[in-house]
């Protein structure tokens, strides 16, 4: 195939998917190796923001879909009557940044962070897909972990996590070691 073929009918997929479409997929489909599935993807990427046309083509990770381009939202949420999205609350953000940042993560532990009960508003992300369950813990009453989802990224116009800003050198990171217990980046427990 031509490299223009290969433009149309990577473009021809990811449209009919409606959805994100991941790389291996679009191989497979195509019957092409991986670099010149991923060469069409960004010369598609790059086509659509040059041209500053009405759709983009945007990567979450590992995935491709096309959207409309978000200088037009204004105007498709009018033409359509869409209502414009609920804006998350300031608890809301607290919650998915802490997820976003230490991912996987237990309720207790955002809880921990925050210094509040997040239950609800934990359930409120997971009701707007942007946190999904990843699994339990491996501790006594194996609660559950959390993680971001594509839709995040998505909302958030990130291409994968690790587009997410530097915390800052005064914030001391914090993970969940195997037995559930939270330690700061040098091993040791938080005073």
């Amino acid at each position: 195939m031509e490299r223009k073929e290969i433009e149309s009918a990577v473009e021809a997929l990811v449209f009919a998917s409606g959805e994100p479409v991941q790389v291996k997929r679009l191989c497979t489909a195509l019957g092409l190796a991986r670099p010149a599935v991923e060469r069409a993807l960004r010369d598609l990427r790059d086509y659509y923001a040059f041209e500053r046309r009405g759709i983009r083509l945007v990567q979450m990770e590992d995935a491709w879909q096309l959207c409309s381009a978000p200088e037009h939202g204004e105007v498709i949420r009018q033409a359509f009557e869409i209502r414009r999205p609920a804006k998350l609350s300031q608890p809301a953000l607290e919650v998915l940044t802490v997820i976003a940042y230490y991912q996987p993560a237990t309720r207790a532990y955002v809880d921990q962070i925050r210094g509040v009960d997040s239950a609800y508003t934990i359930g409120l992300l997971l009701d707007r897909e942007l946190i999904e369950e990843c699994g339990r813990l491996q501790a006594p009453g194996r609660p559950r972990l959390y993680r971001t989802t594509q839709r995040f990224l998505r909302a958030f116009h990130l291409s994968s996590l690790d587009d997410l800003p530097e915390l800052g050198e005064n914030e001391s990171q914090m993970y969940l070691d195997e037995s559930g217990e939270i330690v700061n980046k040098a091993g040791d427990a938080p005073e």
